[in-house]
């Protein structure tokens, strides 16, 4: 079976938030045939903004799984890590997106690709640019690199963190 490549969008606001993701890019690893992941960064919550600030990155995995088997891959490894599901945009020990997979353009239920939001998020474009600034969203055409420079200018910007300094705030 061919190997596709993925871009996943990882993130954790409870917990030690660290611990969280490097333990979701080790599961990632045991299903993947190669994995690339950003720099961490803190980012400020969405949606519902009384909670702790995320850590984010993004990972690029080479995988023969198909875009359904990856999303359950995905919800498996987020239950393991401890998410439970509240409500809406609430504190989450582990989220994991399926931001692109391949070239592939779908909209629906229960995916859509590419992430319909990915291009207006700073916890994923800036992540994205440690790994491949030149990616293509295939249903724009815009890189990566393009879209963040359209987003920074909204002053929505985030920065990278030492691992050990958040690691001793968890």
């Amino acid at each position: 079976m061919a190997l596709n490549e993925v871009y996943l969008g990882l993130g954790s606001n409870l917990g030690n938030s660290v611990g969280n993701i490097e333990r979701a890019i080790e599961m990632l690893r045991q299903r993947s045939r190669s994995l690339e992941v950003s720099r961490l960064y803190r980012t400020t919550p969405q949606g519902f903004r009384n909670q702790p600030d995320f850590v984010n990155a993004v990972c690029r995995i080479w995988t023969d799984l198909d875009p359904f088997q990856l999303l359950e891959a995905a919800l498996q490894i987020e239950q393991a890590v401890g998410r439970r599901r509240t409500f809406v945009n609430a504190p989450r020990a582990l989220d994991i997106d399926l931001l692109m997979y391949g070239n592939q353009v779908m909209q629906g239920l229960p995916l859509t690709l590419p992430h319909p939001r990915m291009h207006i998020r700073s916890f994923v474009l800036r992540p994205l640019l440690d790994i491949e600034p030149g990616l293509v969203h295939p249903a724009t055409g815009s890189t990566v690199e393009k879209m963040w420079e359209e987003l920074s200018r909204s002053g929505d910007l985030i920065s990278p963190v030492e691992r050990a300094a958040v690691a001793k705030e968890a």
